[in-house]
C-alpha cells in the first residue's frame, strides 16, 4: 500500500485534533456519550474547509430537526413500540426521498433529519422517559463535534475550495478550446469514440456546479464571486452541446458535399482555430470580424434550398453562437481573476440547481428499501426483546441512507461491514484494556493518536478512503454506543452484534429492492427525458438556460453509464443515440419560445408538436417517419417565406432536431411534398 502523502498526513492530523477538541468538550460537558462527538468529527472531515462549514450549516440543521421529531413522536406512541418503530422508519423513508431529490449539499438537512431520529429515538422506544435528556444530549455530542471540526479545518492551515474549483474550471476551459480547436481543423476522431473524455466534461460541469455551492462558504477570495463561476459554469455547457452540433454539421457537410466547404469557408475556420491559440486580449475585435464574415457566407434561404445550403446555415448559426459564448467565457474567466485580486466586479445571479435531473422513482425505491430494513430490524428486536437491539434499526437506517445514491450499494456495504469487523479488535482493546486505565485526558490523546492518525491519513486517497473510513467509524462508533461510565464487554458485543444485524439486514433488503442494473438506469432516464419531451410539446418549455443544463447533466450521469457497456460498432452507435436524444430537449424549447412569432406570421408549429408528442410517447418507425416528415414540412414552410432573423433561428433548431434524432434518414428534399410511407 502507498504511503500516505504530507498533505494527506495534515488532514489527518487536522481530523484527530478536531476528534479529541469535540471529545474534550464533550467530556467536560458531562455528555453521556462523548465519543459520538468525536465520531461525528470525523464524519464532516473534508479536506476543503469550505465543503466542511457549508456542510456543518445543513448538518446542524438536519440534527436539529431530527430531534425535534423523536422528541414530538416518542412520548405520544411510546406505549406501542411496534407504532412508534414504524413511524420513525416512515419518517426516516420520507427524509431520505427528499434528500435524494436535492442533488446538493442542501441535501444533509433532510438525511440527517432522517436517521438523527433513529439515532436518538430507537434507543429511547425502551426507556421513553428519558426522551428529552437523551435527545438533548445528543444534539449536543453531535453539534459539538460538527462545530469542531468547521473550527479546526478553517483555521488551522485552511485549504479553500476556491483554488480547486478555479483549477477545475481552467482544465474545463482547456478541454473545451482543445475541443473546439481539434473540431474545427477538423481532427479525425477527437469525440467520437465511446466514453471519450471530451464528453465527461458534462460530468465534470456538473460536479463543478454543486461543489460551487460550497463556495459562500469559503477562504478564499473566490466566495466572492460565486454568481461569475456558476455563470462561466453555465456558458461551458452551452458550449459542450454547440461543439456536437457544430462538429456533426462540418462532419455531414464534407461527406455530403465537400464544395459547400469552400477555400473562404476553410480559411474562416482556420482563423477562429488561430484565434483560440491566442491569449485573446483583443477578444471583441476579433469576434466582430468573425461575425461579419460569418453574415458574408451565410447563403440566402428560399423555397428551393438545398440540404447543403440548410446544414451551411445552421453551422453558422451555431458556429456563431458558440465563439460569443467563447469570448464571453474569456471575459467571465478574466473577471474572475480581477475579483481574486480584490477589485470589482458585476454581481451575477446564481445557477439554479433545482434544475438538475431528479428520479422520483429511484428514490422512492431508496426510501422504501430504508423503510424496510428498518422495519425488519425493528420487528426481530420487539419480537426477541433483545436488550441491545435497538442498534439493529439504527444502522439499518444508518446504511440505507449512505449509501443510497449508487445504482448498486450493495458492494459499497459489503465493504463498509468487511472493515467494520476489522475494527473491532481494536475497539474491544481500547474498551477493555485501554480506556479502564486511563485516569486523564491527556493518556487518552496520546494512546489514540497513532491509530487514528495513520489510519486516517488514508482517507483522503480516493483508493482507500471508503475503507480507511469505515475503519476509523467503526473503532469510534463501537465507543460512541457504550456509555463512558460503564464500558464492558458484555454489552460491547451485544451492541457490535446488533449493529452488524443491521448492517447485513439493509444489505439484502437493498439488493432486493434498491439494487437495479447499468442498462435498467440507461433506461429508465431515456424514459424519464421522453415523457419531458411529450409535456414539452403539449406546454410552455422550461427557459432554454435551465433545459441546457438538465441536458448537460444527464450527459453526465450518463457518460460512466455509459462507458461500461462493451464497446463494439452497435453499441456505440447505441450510445450516440442516446446522447443526441438528449438535445432534442433544447431544440423543443427553442421552437417554443419562437412559436408565437411565427403564428403570428402565418407559420404553424402545432402539428411538428403534435409529432413530437405522438413520437416520444410510443417511439416506433412509424411515428419516427411521422416527425421526420413534419420537421422537413416545417423546414420548408419557413423557406418558403420571406426572411427574417426569426426564420434563420427556426430553420437552424430544426435542422439540429433532424440531425440529432434522425441522423440516417435521407437529405432533406425542398420539393417533395408527400410524405413518403
Amino acid at each position: 500500500m502507498k504511503l500516505p502523502s504530507p498533505s494527506h498526513l495534515l488532514f489527518s492530523a487536522k481530523c484527530f485534533v478536531a476528534a479529541m477538541l469535540a471529545l474534550y468538550i464533550a467530556m467536560a460537558s458531562g455528555l453521556p456519550r462523548p465519543f459520538w462527538a468525536m465520531m461525528t468529527a470525523y464524519i464532516v472531515a473534508n479536506p476543503f474547509a469550505g465543503a466542511v462549514r457549508s456542510k456543518a450549516i445543513y448538518r446542524v440543521f438536519g440534527t436539529i430537526l431530527g430531534s425535534i421529531f423523536t422528541i414530538l413522536i416518542v412520548p405520544q406512541l411510546a406505549s406501542v413500540p411496534e407504532l412508534l418503530s414504524s413511524a420513525i422508519a416512515l419518517w426516516v423513508g420520507l427524509c431520505l426521498y427528499i434528500s435524494l431529490l436535492d442533488r446538493t449539499p442542501r441535501s444533509y438537512v433532510f438525511m440527517l433529519a432522517g436517521y438523527t431520529a433513529g439515532l436518538i429515538g430507537f434507543p429511547a422506544v425502551s426507556d421513553p422517559t428519558s426522551i428529552f435528556d437523551t435527545g438533548l444530549a445528543r444534539v449536543e455530542e453531535i453539534c459539538i463535534g460538527i462545530l469542531s471540526a468547521s473550527v479546526v479545518h478553517s483555521v488551522v492551515f485552511p485549504q479553500g475550495i476556491g483554488p480547486g474549483i478555479l483549477n477545475r474550471l481552467d482544465a474545463a476551459i482547456r478541454d473545451v478550446r482543445s475541443w473546439m480547436y481539434d473540431v474545427l481543423q477538423q481532427t479525425p476522431g477527437s469525440v467520437s469514440a465511446l466514453g471519450s473524455a471530451r464528453l465527461s466534461l458534462a460530468a465534470e460541469i456538473t460536479d463543478l456546479r454543486v461543489m460551487s455551492t460550497h463556495l459562500p462558504f469559503d477562504t478564499s477570495n473566490l466566495r466572492l464571486t460565486s454568481g461569475l463561476v456558476h455563470r462561466l459554469a453555465d456558458n461551458i455547457t452551452k458550449m459542450l452541446a454547440l461543439l456536437l452540433a457544430v462538429e456533426d454539421r462540418l462532419n455531414t457537410l464534407q461527406h455530403l458535399s465537400p464544395a459547400s466547404l469552400t477555400p473562404r469557408w476553410q480559411k474562416l475556420l482556420n482563423d477562429v482555430a488561430d484565434w483560440l491559440q491566442e491569449e485573446n486580449n483583443e477578444a471583441a475585435q476579433r469576434l466582430t470580424a468573425f461575425q461579419k464574415e460569418l453574415e458574408l457566407l451565410t447563403p440566402k434561404f428560399s423555397a428551393a434550398s438545398s440540404w447543403s445550403d440548410i446544414l451551411c446555415l445552421n453551422l453558422i448559426w451555431r458556429l456563431s453562437k458558440l465563439i460569443t459564448i467563447y469570448a464571453e467565457v474569456l471575459e467571465l474567466r478574466s473577471q474572475i481573476t480581477l475579483a481574486m485580486q480584490g477589485g470589482t466586479t458585476s454581481t451575477q445571479e446564481h445557477a439554479n440547481t433545482s434544475v438538475l435531473h431528479r428520479d422520483h422513482g429511484m428514490a422512492f425505491r431508496s426510501a422504501f428499501a430504508a423503510v424496510v430494513a428498518i422495519s425488519v430490524c425493528s420487528a426481530f428486536w420487539i419480537l426477541t426483546a433483545w436488550p441491545a437491539g435497538a442498534a439493529a434499526p439504527m444502522m439499518a437506517g444508518v446504511f440505507c441512507s449512505f449509501f443510497a445514491t449508487q445504482d448498486d450499494p450493495v458492494p459499497a456495504i459489503k465493504m463498509f461491514i468487511k472493515y467494520t469487523l476489522l475494527s473491532v479488535p481494536v475497539a474491544m482493546l481500547y474498551i477493555i484494556s485501554i480506556i479502564p486505565a486511563i485516569h486523564s485526558f491527556e493518556m487518552l490523546l496520546l494512546c489514540m493518536a497513532p491509530l487514528f492518525i495513520v489510519a486516517g491519513s488514508y482517507i483522503p486517497n480516493p483508493a482507500t478512503g471508503g475503507k480507511a473510513l469505515a475503519f476509523v467509524i467503526g473503532v469510534a462508533g463501537a465507543l460512541s454506543l457504550q456509555d463512558t461510565g460503564a464500558l464492558e464487554i458484555t454489552s460491547f458485543l451485544n451492541g457490535l452484534l446488533a449493529q452488524l444485524f443491521g448492517f447485513v439486514t439493509a444489505g439484502v433488503v437493498t439488493s432486493l429492492i434498491r439494487t437495479v442494473s447499468n442498462d435498467w438506469m440507461i433506461s429508465r432516464m431515456m424514459q424519464t427525458v421522453h415523457r419531458e419531451f411529450v409535456e414539452m410539446s403539449h406546454l410552455s418549455a422550461p427557459p432554454l438556460r435551465d433545459i441546457a443544463i438538465r441536458t448537460v447533466d444527464r450527459i453526465g450521469l450518463l457518460m460512466p453509464r455509459l462507458s461500461k457497456r462493451h464497446p463494439n460498432p452497435d453499441e456505440r452507435n447505441h450510445t450516440m443515440h442516446h446522447l443526441r436524444e438528449l438535445r432534442a430537449g433544447i431544440h423543443i424549447t427553442q421552437l417554443r419560445g419562437m412559436n408565437a412569432e411565427l403564428k403570428m406570421n402565418g407559420i404553424l408549429l402545432s402539428p411538428l408538436f403534435t409529432s413530437i408528442g405522438n413520437h416520444f410517447t410510443n417511439p416506433d418507425s412509424t411515428t419516427a417517419s411521422a416527425l421526420n416528415y413534419q420537421i422537413d414540412q416545417t423546414l420548408r414552410e419557413i423557406c418558403a417565406s420571406d426572411s427574417k432573423p426569426i426564420y434563420l433561428a427556426a430553420i437552424s433548431a430544426l435542422t439540429s432536431m433532424r440531425r440529432d434524432l434522425f441522423p440516417d434518414a435521407r437529405s432533406y428534399n425542398p420539393f417533395l411534398k408527400e410524405k413518403i410511407a
